[in-house]
């Protein structure tokens, strides 16, 4: 276990919930055809070059249906890996593997998906000179969401808050509510001590919650020259210092020219969202 990994009891329900949702209610008619001492090796290959991610899951899967089987790694999340290079293998008999090969797979290959697009985005700031930290949303899976964060981790990233107990994002809909000042005063009132994030249309906005005092501003949908204006008048103007996250629609084809800008952040939803999956094959070897 390490930082790149998913809290192991994260794991565990996510796969349990997932082995029953493909067993319930008789198991799994096709494996029981074979005979069961019959015994073999399946190997681990992705079909494409990525970052892998998920692991603990895909062990857990093999685990929960046969803990007899032997799972072995020669890869880690956070790892590059090739295509074609074996990342792993489980020996055992060969009914159990068969049985437990999809759902292994799918948290496998989704995790190491979202692995390998959020490397993607961190290598593009880094080529472009920038020191823009690449991180995720809220915009995860229900049910998967310390799996896909930790996935995020794997590939570079960073997370932003995991729930909404994590701290107080005030946004547009907040916002129309009471006003910048006063909706951080209120948080600073109600919350104490809890890190207060402003979402900001323009640059108008984004200066009345430096005035306000917020600990964070999101930056939405401002074009990179704006952005850029931003953060030099908030850094050169305000003795406070909020972090400054661009938010809103970034693309791999988008995320250079914001690289430069000096916002701390990027928060992409697509990480977790719209991630293609990395493809990773079971191939079986009997004997």
């Amino acid at each position: 276990m390490h930082d790149l990994h998913p809290p192991v009891t994260a794991v565990r329900e996510a796969v349990a919930r997932a082995l029953a949702e493909d067993l319930t209610p008789i198991g799994d008619l096709t494996s029981l055809l074979l005979p069961e001492d019959l015994e073999a090796t399946a190997r681990l290959v992705p079909r494409d070059d990525g970052v892998l991610a998920g692991r603990l899951c895909a062990e857990e899967a093999f685990r929960q249906i046969d803990a007899g089987l032997a799972v072995r790694w020669s890869a880690d999340d956070g790892d590059r890996v090739r295509a074609g290079d074996e990342v792993g293998h489980v020996t055992g008999r060969l009914a159990p593997i068969l049985t437990a090969e999809r759902t292994a797979l799918n948290f496998l290959c989704h995790l190491s998906g979202v692995a390998t697009l959020t490397a993607r985005f961190v290598a593009a700031v880094a080529d472009a000179g920038g020191t823009l930290r690449v991180w995720d949303t809220r915009k995860t899976t229900p049910g998967l969401r310390a799996l896909e964060k930790a996935a995020v981790r794997a590939g570079g990233g960073s997370n932003h808050r995991g729930n909404l107990s994590d701290w107080v994002l005030l946004k547009d809909n907040h916002l129309e509510m009471f006003g910048v000042a006063e909706a951080v005063a209120r948080a600073r009132v109600r919350w104490p001590g809890r890190t207060v994030h402003v979402e900001c249309a323009d640059a108008a906005a984004a200066f009345a919650a430096v005035e306000a005092g917020a600990d964070a501003l999101l930056l939405d949908n401002l074009a990179p020259a704006d952005v850029r204006a931003v953060v030099h008048q908030v850094r050169t103007e305000h003795q406070h210092r909020p972090l400054l996250e661009v938010s809103g629609g970034v693309t791999l084809e988008t995320i250079r020219a914001y690289a430069t800008t000096g916002a701390d952040l990027v928060s992409i939803g697509a990480l977790t969202h719209s991630a293609p999956v990395l493809d990773i094959g079971l191939d079986v070897d009997p004997g």
